[in-house]
């Protein structure tokens, strides 16, 4: 607003690219949540177990006595999906429309307001539920994650001077042929690995 809109044309064609602007942002946004909350429905279900939240943050199913449904997550991760389609339901309504004004742009404050107040619910809600997550241990020596260490056999072979095609090729075959053995011994402590998650750069990188 620090000057004027000379140009009345440009002026009217503006209506609607502010919405879409707000709504792409939105809609990344809760595209990141999305994916977030259908991790943590992954993650929380019976073949994965790495997560639990407490029994207020889960719904029982209505026929099997056993299950924690993870509601509040997939709620979330429908509303965010919803909110993403927003762009393209504003892009619609203005998309074939003449220069100036029409009615059709009152149609974009409703969905544009709503959704605004929703992305807040949602990220109040996130935090609540992210801070009850009641993170599992594993075992890995299970036998499910055995080729979890693939990688640390054929890192291994090359740091003993073989080619990494060669090592690569050792290493499928010998999970083809039932031979491989898991290396277990590598203590990751580069930065961003398992053993160095870098956790004080990133809250560094989030001050106050």
């Amino acid at each position: 607003f620090s000057t004027l809109k000379y140009n009345v044309v440009a002026a009217q064609m503006s209506r609607g690219k502010s919405e879409r602007t707000i709504a792409m942002a939105l809609g990344s946004v809760c595209n990141t949540l999305a994916r977030f909350a259908m991790d943590v429905c992954l993650y929380n279900s019976q073949n994965f177990g790495f997560v639990k939240f407490p029994d207020e943050l889960t719904t029982g199913s209505s026929i099997m006595p056993h299950k924690k449904n993870p509601d509040v997550f997939e709620l979330l991760r429908g509303k965010c999906n919803k909110i993403q389609a927003l762009q393209t339901e504003m892009t619609f309504i203005t998309n074939n429309l003449p220069s100036g004004y029409h009615r059709d742009f009152q149609l974009l404050k409703e969905t544009m307001i709503t959704s605004i107040e929703e992305v807040k619910d949602i990220l109040d809600i996130f935090n609540y539920a992210i801070a009850q997550t009641q993170v599992q241990t594993i075992d890995l020596n299970d036998p499910k994650y055995l080729y979890l260490f693939t990688v640390d056999n054929i890192n291994t072979l090359v740091e003993q001077g073989m080619s990494f095609r060669e090592a690569y090729q050792k290493i499928g075959a010998e999970v083809q042929n039932g031979t491989y053995k898991p290396d277990t011994s590598k203590q990751h402590t580069h930065l961003g690995s398992m053993g160095n998650l870098g956790l004080d750069e990133i809250k560094a990188k989030f001050p106050g």
